[in-house]
């Protein structure tokens, strides 16, 4: 069972548009409303490779009632955290040509209370999971610090932890030893303080990662792939996408690849390569399921590309 974490749920609304222009009406070709989050998408990813989840996540007002209602007509348990701030809702304008435009709410102020509730249900449903995969940014009223005390209280449990966030709130955590971290380029190249132009640049940035602490690293680089560091070694995963119809929700695809294939190592690098390419050939932020997955397109090598300039370098 992979338990999921998500402290800032949203409702998330997704419109296809041909193009978007400033000041002009626009007239959707499409349109989703989905549970979304970080980690309540790594649970609808799971729940699509069918694996069980628990997704934690603190739900408020009219569109808390409407995520757990989604959630559960997704056959996806939740343990919701009561909360008197609304949930927030989220709207991506994503265009015909693969450019995807978000607009985040800030989402409710959590109280001490609350704070300390979402800790102690992640306690009460953390027996017999196999990975706890924390994911996303904090809301208000949660302290960077926050992501550190809840790696440290589930190692203690004797769980492992997977954490998809940045900033602050990562290089916070990294004390803490999370078994995993799973940043973007760019959150890559924020935690180290420097751009990075290459493989090469990326590969350096992981290793730093893991020396602040983190036991492994899954760095996804967009469209350039996906690379792995661990005590084992590096390994660098790609898989072609001939178009790309909406990258919601892609990264988190990947880390549930990752952990529903143990989480470790080049085989889990190539589960997880897998499911992000499917990912982003699906419309808004639609998890793939097996059927979905080309796992013979994915190619994962130890012979790391450091000299590969990266497509969309990070400044």
């Amino acid at each position: 069972m992979i338990l999921t974490v998500t402290p800032n749920p949203s409702l998330d609304r997704t419109y296809e548009v041909p193009s978007l222009d400033r000041g002009e009406v626009v007239r959707a070709t499409g349109e989703r409303v989905d549970p979304g989050g970080k980690g309540v998408n790594v649970s609808r990813a799971v729940t699509a490779a069918g694996r069980r989840t628990v997704a934690v996540l603190p739900l408020g007002g009219a569109p808390g009632a409407l995520v757990a209602d989604l959630l559960d007509a997704q056959g996806i348990e939740v343990a919701p955290v009561p909360v008197a701030g609304a949930t927030r809702s989220n709207i991506a304008l994503a265009e015909a040509d693969g450019v995807l435009t978000k607009i985040n709410a800030p989402g409710p102020e959590l109280t001490a209370a609350e704070r300390e509730l979402l800790l102690d249900t992640v306690r009460r449903q953390s027996p017999g999971a196999d990975w706890i995969a924390c994911c996303g940014s904090l809301p208000r009223g949660l302290a960077p610090s926050w992501y550190a005390e809840l790696v440290a209280r589930v190692h203690a449990a004797g769980v492992r932890v997977a954490l998809d966030t940045s900033g602050p709130a990562l290089l916070a955590a990294l004390r803490e030893r999370p078994d995993v971290v799973k940043p973007n380029a760019g959150e890559l190249a924020e935690a180290v303080g420097r751009p990075l132009a290459t493989v090469g640049d990326a590969l350096k940035a992981a290793e730093e990662l893991r020396g602040m602490g983190a036991r492994a690293v899954l760095a996804s680089l967009g469209a350039d792939g996906q690379l792995l560091v661990d005590d084992d070694g590096a390994w660098f995963g790609t898989a072609p996408v001939d178009a790309v119809r909406s990258n919601v929700g892609a990264g988190d695809s990947s880390l549930a690849g990752f952990l529903v294939a143990g989480g470790r190592g080049p085989e889990a690098l190539a589960s997880a390569v897998a499911h992000g390419a499917a990912a982003v050939r699906l419309p808004g932020s639609v998890m793939p399921a097996p059927a979905d997955l080309d796992p013979a397109a994915v190619t994962v090598t130890a012979d790391v590309p450091a000299d590969r300039v990266l497509r969309e370098p990070v400044s």
